[in-house]
């Protein structure tokens, strides 16, 4: 794995999220996107090297909203960057870590995305992240 690309935080209300956001850290979000696959529309804020994804439910059977439902507002996840996501899914597979994906989707901000289960890696979701180059496509 490379670096924490991102932290996930799951919001009830983007737009107040992302006003509060701006206020703590200085900056608007960069972008605003919705990823109707997943039931989610997100937002992204630049902290240095790492990301702050705000994420709210746009369906009540989404995973954010179940989240939400659960546990509140918080973070969600934690992304971390990886140059080839297939081959980490494979290893974490040999390594005994159960993936919550057989293969890698779509997520936001251009990324292929995977999940670890939280069972597995210590009480977190964690999150694999690959950027797509146009021959990913």
């Amino acid at each position: 794995m490379q670096k924490v690309e991102h932290i996930g935080i799951a919001v009830a209300d983007l737009a107040e999220a992302n006003a509060l956001y701006e206020r703590l850290l200085g900056v608007p979000p960069y972008k605003e996107e919705t990823v109707e696959t997943e039931g989610v529309r997100t937002s992204f804020f630049r902290t240095g090297p790492t990301k702050i994804e705000l994420l709210e439910a746009t369906r009540p059977d989404s995973p954010i909203a179940r989240f939400l439902e659960k546990r509140g507002p918080g973070i969600h996840h934690v992304a971390f960057e990886v140059r080839d996501i297939r081959a980490e899914m494979e290893r974490l597979r040999a390594e005994g870590f159960q993936l919550l994906n057989d293969e890698p989707r779509r997520g936001a901000d251009n990324k292929l995305v995977c999940f670890v289960h939280p069972k597995s890696a210590g009480g977190v979701l964690v999150e694999l992240c690959q950027s797509i180059e146009p021959e990913n496509e």
